[in-house]
């Protein structure tokens, strides 16, 4: 049955709200509330609840559904596909964990972490290493983004090849339902297998099946040693011999393998971002190799044995061995400074893809070969090759904007994807589905699947309130 459409978050129904909650707790969104970072949405003027524990949160959720308003979470607005913005239907309620952003406790024999659902990202890393505890999710926006959002989105980053994506990193949640009951998922277990996985089911869901309050997460033994280098590859399919050499030498010790083309270089410079580049010239394709060994292992030493063997090989020409943590946080800044440079020079299309490893070099050559037939552009391909991922985005020539070549968008993305497609890949790799790619999921996606997702939304959420519009079309 299809649910009726919602209505708007009038002021009667706040001033009910209002009147359940603790003072202050709702007020008018500013502007911050109704912007995502790529500007392609823009969020009604609404109000923005902020509660301070879960059981406000059930109250929100409560009133929302009893009124049929709907309900767009909110962690640190930095998802990258819409998620966190509706901009069109009835005008929902925003409700924003950033209140609830505590470290509730860690258990460091037990390498675990429980932080609230607004626990900023780099807090909670550092709660972690304060007890000598490694949180591997790592993202260039993790001093603003939220645990609950990097959960509700799957967050990958760059330690995904050793440690996994964020599901991998949780284990047990709490949240609260459509229908305002609070699930007390929040097991520190390792083993617990007592029927259907909640954990799962609202992980990557994107706020549309309910709320995440709170969260216990995995930690790690932080490596003894940790090494970094900078290896010129003679080609994308070099880079992926080059993985398979260095799982050779170093076994699961890598922790991230990421690629660069030539033109993120440039465009940093470009973009007047302010980077030490280890190269006086930018290579064609260079791979940042991070390492992390147990103790007794020196990474300059591993990471030179590596390079020799790549070298007589014929995988790299050239290489930067980090020999400091400063030099290290070099080539990091390299690599974190790159969306930022594709941010101010402006994208006309921009993928967020993965496909099979060894498809990389294809898809890169075909996907390149596919733009170009539609005049000339510049291609920045980067990535975290070592899981498939790749971020190929499109850029105008200099003296030209994206402006200029609106009209070719959707062609582009729609070549893209269904060269993806046919390679057995995702069109979304790690950015989610949000409001953005719900066309995508729609042609792409497996219909066996969507039709259970679809059901599942439906038994969870029946009136639809919970981020109406994200991953499943509104109807």
């Amino acid at each position: 049955m299809t649910p009726k459409p919602l209505n708007s978050a009038d002021a009667s129904f706040l001033s009910s709200l209002e009147a359940a909650l603790p003072a202050d707790t709702l007020r008018a969104a500013d502007v911050r509330y109704l912007e995502e970072p790529r500007g392609i949405y823009k969020g009604q003027p609404t109000a923005v609840a902020l509660p301070r524990s879960t059981q406000e949160v059930a109250t929100v959720i409560r009133h929302a559904g009893a009124a049929r308003v709907g309900v767009v979470p909110y962690g640190g607005g930095t998802g990258l596909v819409g998620g966190q913005v509706a901009q069109d239907g009835s005008v929902p309620l925003i409700l924003s964990m950033e209140r609830m952003n505590q470290i509730r406790a860690v258990h460091a024999d037990e390498n675990v972490l429980v932080a609230d659902g607004g626990a900023i990202l780099a807090d909670i890393q550092s709660a972690a290493d304060a007890q000598g505890r490694l949180f591997p999710l790592s993202l260039a926006s993790e001093g603003s983004a939220r645990i609950g959002g990097n959960l509700a989105t799957n967050a990958g980053g760059t330690g995904v090849l050793r440690y996994g994506n964020a599901r991998d990193l949780c284990l047990g949640l709490e949240a609260v339902l459509p229908d305002g009951q609070i699930w007390n998922g929040l097991t520190r277990l390792r083993k617990n297998n007592t029927g259907y996985d909640l954990r799962h089911l609202l992980i990557g869901a994107e706020g549309t099946l309910g709320m995440i309050t709170g969260a216990a997460l995995k930690l790690f033994p932080v490596p003894a040693q940790t090494g970094s280098a900078m290896l010129v590859v003679q080609s994308p399919a070099a880079a992926l011999k080059l993985l398979s050499l260095a799982r050779d030498h170093l076994g699961e010790m890598v922790s991230a393998f990421e690629l660069i083309h030539g033109q993120g270089m440039r465009f940093l410079a470009e973009a007047g971002l302010e980077v030490r580049l280890p190269f006086d010239e930018a290579p064609e394709w260079t791979v940042l190799i991070d390492v992390g060994l147990s103790g007794g292992l020196i990474p300059a030493d591993a990471l030179e044995t590596l390079f020799a063997a790549a070298y007589e090989a014929g995988l790299v020409m050239d290489g930067v061995i980090a020999q400091n943590q400063q030099q290290s946080d070099d080539f990091w800044r390299i690599r974190e400074m790159i969306p930022e440079a594709n941010r101010r020079i402006g994208s006309i299309s921009s993928h967020d893809i993965s496909v099979p490893l060894s498809a990389i070099p294809d898809f890169i050559t075909q996907g390149t070969a596919q733009i170009s037939e539609l005049g000339a552009f510049r291609i920045n391909c980067f990535g975290h090759v070592g899981d498939g991922n790749l971020h190929f985005n499109v850029f105008p020539m200099p003296g030209k904007s994206r402006a200029d070549h609106q009209n070719q968008r959707e062609e582009m993305k729609y070549l893209i994807h269904d060269l993806v497609d046919r390679m057995g890949g995702s069109v979304s790799a790690e950015h989610g589905i949000g409001r953005l790619k719900v066309g995508d999921l729609e042609r792409y996606g497996d219909p066996a699947k969507l039709s259970a997702m679809r059901a599942i939304k439906a038994a969870l959420d029946p009136q639809g309130i919970m981020n109406p519009g994200a991953v499943l079309r509104q109807t």
